[in-house]
């Protein structure tokens, strides 16, 4: 989320392009869902400059915003981690993606049922979604997504989970005080971050 339209469409083609690179450049086939993902950062930021445009409301703009926020995010993340990791992290791996996928059906069965709605609060967009048991649907979105970055054994996508940890948390307070929404500056970073995840050295092959 960005302050205003133009904000959005550019921070979005910016985080796209970076997200062409990634997969562009990925060596194995498993590394891919982890490497798009900057990919749909971008894409979600260019949805919310329509969202932007369209004044808020319950349009098409703002489901497809709430959708790519809220059910395909918490499995994308964790599964991608999941297959991304080495066979010897994989075990501790598996509890984000079941949270990911209860979570997710949760959410998606909110958004089938009852409308997203957003509202431009000033230089923010608030985004409202009737949820049941908000709390533990939030703690099974947040240990799916930075749960799952945070367990890795892959010190590239344990920073870039804390980096996107620190960014929920200053966003959400931003948001809060109705200032300015930041979270696309913390996309653009965490894309980069992903770039070098992608273009880090092959692991070392021993020669027996």
């Amino acid at each position: 989320m960005c302050w205003n339209a133009t904000a959005d469409l550019t921070a979005g083609a910016v985080i796209t392009a970076v997200g062409v690179v990634c997969v562009a450049r990925v060596r194995r086939a498993r590394d891919l869902p982890v490497a798009a993902l900057p990919l749909l950062l971008g894409a979600h930021q260019l949805v919310e400059a329509a969202v932007w445009r369209a004044g808020g409301g319950c349009g098409p703009a703002t489901t497809a915003w709430a959708v790519i926020a809220l059910p395909v995010l918490p499995v994308w993340v964790p599964l991608g981690v999941l297959l991304a990791a080495a066979p010897v992290d994989r075990r501790r791996l598996l509890a984000p993606p079941a949270a990911g996928l209860a979570t997710a059906a949760v959410l998606a069965y909110c958004l089938a049922t009852r409308p997203a709605v957003a509202e431009i609060r000033g230089h923010t967009v608030g985004y409202g979604v009737k949820v049941p048991w908000m709390p533990l649907v939030l703690a099974g979105y947040l240990f799916a997504t930075l749960g799952a970055l945070l367990l890795s054994g892959d010190r590239r996508l344990r920073l870039l989970g804390a980096v996107l940890g620190v960014g929920a948390l200053a966003c959400s307070a931003l948001w809060r005080l109705e200032f300015a929404s930041t979270w696309c500056a913390f996309a653009a970073v965490a894309s980069l971050l992903v770039l070098g995840w992608v273009r880090r050295p092959p692991p070392a092959t021993s020669v027996t």
